[in-house]
């Protein structure tokens, strides 16, 4: 069975919805949700990585494992690779990098992305989902992916891409396309992952603001897997908090 560690990556002032790490959803904190998900996919260690002792506070006291990292970290990903050296991961160690507003995330979908790193020579790995609808292609904020037929990610875009010269996108109607979204979650080994935060942002990902486009600017492999089934989405807004306490209260 393949062997990992996750990490959670916890900012207290997130941009779009403040202190969302601490919103609640039913009688539990979305940091909460996020934890009990990730503890269902068998990882060897689940550790929150937080800039501030209010969701360290809250993770410790629901039984889970928090670190304090620094508040002037410029991504996720150093924030991640700060906990890995403070809990001592080894250089070769598996980690998935699960964020921390997905209360609903599939343990399979963790699993999954951990054992798509193991079998790769790729140093990092991700999954997608295929769309089903314009308005999401043509959401900035739904991710684009396109990949080759090995599995590995070509470019990613919050345009739509493909482009395709023979079938306009259209508002309210089928594709005529196949398009993927990105899903947010990624595996790599603690050596890879030292290496990628002291390169320097590169000119892609700088445009798009989507830090994976460094991986690729550098002239490194991304593996991807598809997903037979859609997520839920995660909680960026008050509208998506929103939308996830009423999905838990029908689950509930």
């Amino acid at each position: 069975m393949i062997e990992f560690h996750v990490i959670i990556p916890a900012r207290y002032h997130s941009t779009r919805l403040a202190a969302k790490a601490l919103a609640t959803i039913g009688n539990k904190t979305m940091i909460e949700h996020v934890c009990y998900q990730a503890a269902q996919s068998g990882a060897q260690s689940i550790t929150v990585a937080t800039d501030d002792e209010r969701i360290k506070t809250v993770v410790d006291a629901a039984g889970y494992s928090a670190v304090l990292t620094s508040e002037k970290h410029p991504s996720g990903s150093d924030r991640v690779y700060q906990a890995a050296e403070i809990v001592g991961l080894d250089e070769k160690d598996i980690i998935v990098n699960v964020q921390g507003d997905e209360p609903f995330i599939p343990p399979e979908n963790i699993v999954l992305v951990a054992s798509l790193l193991s079998k790769t020579d790729y140093p990092m790995a991700t999954l997608c989902c295929q769309i089903e609808s314009a308005e999401e292609v043509l959401d900035p904020n739904a991710v684009k992916v396109v990949f080759d037929k090995t599995a590995r990610a070509l470019y990613f875009s919050r345009s739509a891409i493909p482009f395709s010269r023979h079938h306009q996108i259209k508002l309210g109607q089928p594709l005529q396309a196949d398009y993927f979204r990105h899903i947010g979650i990624y595996a790599y080994r603690k050596a890879f992952l030292k290496q990628f935060i002291h390169w320097s942002p590169s000119e892609h990902e700088q445009t798009e603001s989507l830090e994976q486009l460094r991986v690729l600017d550098n002239g490194q492999n991304i593996a991807i897997a598809c997903l037979d089934e859609i997520p839920p989405h995660g909680v960026d807004t008050q509208t998506d908090l929103d939308k996830a306490r009423k999905h838990y209260n029908h689950l509930t």
